[in-house]
């Protein structure tokens, strides 16, 4: 959850943005207009025009983003483009082609900028820089036609994925109120990855080790669904010793993108590394996902109508491959889940979802487990996600705060911030996007139908309804709690601060509170926030692994002891 890097100071003032528009997405039968047709903003004064390479071949789609930056002796302005970073502004276009330009121009209803609009840009001297998110076109099995950032082992990173487009940067006295244009032109690419023979860009291609495999399969199930190729990865972190013929437990824990990262930190965390390799560890097999998408750098391991059936392929091909190949118990008691914060989330909706399939999570800090508090916000009470409405004034809601109270931004900071960059489709890669396409249901236009006007912050209470009956956990569990309740005895186990950065304990309690007047039967697990420990599960993974081995001794096999430590 918000794991997106922080680069500079967070710019000053809670600035409202005024209601503006996004360039509409071609529909399927319709051929994408040129940025520089009669459409595009004509205003006269101060504009940043930005060029198409004269040399450029086929079409260019997608959102293109001007950053102005005060300082590039570490960074270029565009690796500077973060909720805490420089100004941008951004607008998304279509059907480009060589020596095209698209305008930004202070009377453009189309650009959205943050944290404030570019007329309110301050004259003083800028480093400019354009950076172009490329789209792919999606004809999915649903009927829609939709346009996204395609991975390409960026890992749901539209600042790394290959195949983006960069500007020069010029530096320049800027003055929005003067006449003037600063010109810029897309003349580099972030590189593509060589790759070798039956290679894939997609969910990235890492070298393995001794101790960690990376795997990576086709989903024909996603295929499927979206109309192209859809892979999915796995970092596969083996026991000390693995032999290939003995069966093992796995841990499948959940979280952010990866890349080639070890699961559990296994190399980069001495500590925990020591251990591992000491023998002293279960017996076990620690799996990490791979499966950015177009939405977000993880799929949130659930079904849904904008991301698809990744539920599905999950259960249905990877853990099976995953099983073959690495002799991994498929039974229930030696499937376990765990994640952090979305990991959180995922590991406790995929047990929830899935009872019997999986032997047990252990759920720390997850995101907003009832929509009673999505984060701060009643969806199903409140009428607006971004104030307090006190009569005579608003009180901007608080979107996180630090472990001394102090408040880093407001929510409707972080929801502009993914306005300006990604548009209001829910493309900005960014975390409330990812909450709108997974809980929401698909619009007319086949983007996700927004909960709330990301502009005004005005609630649709049928979308609320919607999420509510599909993806609310703990309105799930009550209203199943007769059916699926035997086959979750045991297995529940939440954690986190009674301080979360992003106010989870807030969800955490009205769950926790529900799980213990359960009855026929009872729960059996446990629901904890420690006093004073913010976004954290508060528990190492050393701590971690022997509490799971100790659940499998409860719950598994008379031999489940030979299996963890023989």
């Amino acid at each position: 959850m918000h794991c997106k890097k922080m680069i500079g100071a967070l710019c000053a003032g809670l600035m409202a943005l005024s209601a503006v528009g996004c360039a509409s997405t071609p529909a399927s039968t319709t051929t994408p207009v040129s940025a520089s047709a009669d459409n595009m903003s004509t205003g006269s004064g101060f504009s940043v025009s930005v060029k198409v390479p004269d040399d450029f071949e086929g079409e260019l789609n997608g959102r293109c983003l001007v950053a102005f930056a005060t300082d590039t002796s570490e960074a270029q302005p565009y690796e500077q483009i973060d909720l805490y970073g420089v100004p941008v502004f951004g607008k998304t276009v279509y059907g480009l082609e060589a020596g095209d330009t698209i305008e930004f121009t202070v009377d453009d209803e189309e650009i959205i900028g943050f944290p404030f609009e570019l007329e309110e840009l301050p004259a003083q001297e800028f480093s400019v820089q354009a950076f172009f998110i490329k789209y792919t076109k999606y004809e999915r099995s649903n009927g829609s036609t939709i346009w996204g950032m395609e991975d390409m082992g960026g890992g749901g990173d539209f600042l790394s994925n290959p195949g983006n487009y960069y500007s020069d940067v010029q530096t320049a006295q800027v003055d929005v109120t003067a006449d003037q244009t600063i010109q810029l032109t897309l003349s580099e690419m972030l590189p593509l990855p060589e790759l070798e023979e039956g290679q894939v860009a997609q969910q990235g291609n890492y070298e393995d080790t001794e101790q960690v495999k990376y795997v990576k399969i086709k989903s024909e199930i996603m295929s499927e669904f979206w109309g192209s190729d859809v892979y999915i990865g796995a970092n596969v972190l083996l026991p000390h010793n693995y032999d290939p013929e003995k069966a093992y437990p796995t841990l499948y824990y959940q979280g952010h993108f990866p890349g080639g990262s070890a699961p559990l930190s296994y190399g980069t965390n001495e500590e925990f590394t020591a251990w591992w390799d000491s023998g002293e560890a279960p017996q076990m097999v620690v799996i990490t996902f791979r499966d950015a998408n177009m939405f977000y750098d993880t799929s949130y391991s659930v079904n849904s109508e904008n991301l698809g059936p990744w539920g599905d392929a999950i259960q249905q091909e990877l853990i099976p491959y995953l099983e073959e190949t690495f002799n991994l118990i498929p039974e229930s008691w030696a499937r376990l889940l765990s994640g952090g914060s979305t990991g959180g989330w995922e590991s406790l909706a995929m047990q929830v979802f899935n009872p019997d399939f999986y032997g047990g999570t252990w759920s720390l800090c997850p995101d907003s487990v009832t929509f009673e508090h999505y984060q701060v916000v009643n969806l199903y009470e409140d009428d607006n996600a971004y104030y307090t409405d006190n009569g005579w004034y608003k009180v901007a809601r608080p979107g996180s705060v630090g472990l001394d109270g102090n408040i880093k931004y407001a929510m409707k900071d972080e929801n502009l911030y993914e306005a300006a960059v990604g548009g209001l489709q829910c493309q900005s890669l960014g975390q409330w996007a990812i909450w709108e396409a997974v809980y929401g249901p698909m619009g007319e236009d086949g983007y996700p139908e927004r909960v709330y006007d990301p502009l005004t912050g005005d609630i649709n209470k049928d979308v609320v309804e919607y999420w509510g009956e599909h993806y609310d956990l703990t309105k799930y569990l009550q209203a199943n709690w007769s059916e699926i309740g035997e086959q979750l005895v045991g297995k529940i186990h939440i954690r986190g601060g009674d301080m979360d950065a992003y106010y989870l304990n807030q969800a955490q309690y009205v769950l926790g509170d529900w799980l213990e007047t359960t009855t026929d039967p009872y729960y059996d697990g446990y629901s904890i926030t420690f006093p004073r420990k913010g976004h954290t599960g508060n528990i190492t993974n050393q701590e971690l692994l022997t509490e799971m081995a100790e659940h499998m001794e409860k719950y598994g096999p008379s031999n489940v002891d030979d299996i963890l430590y023989g």
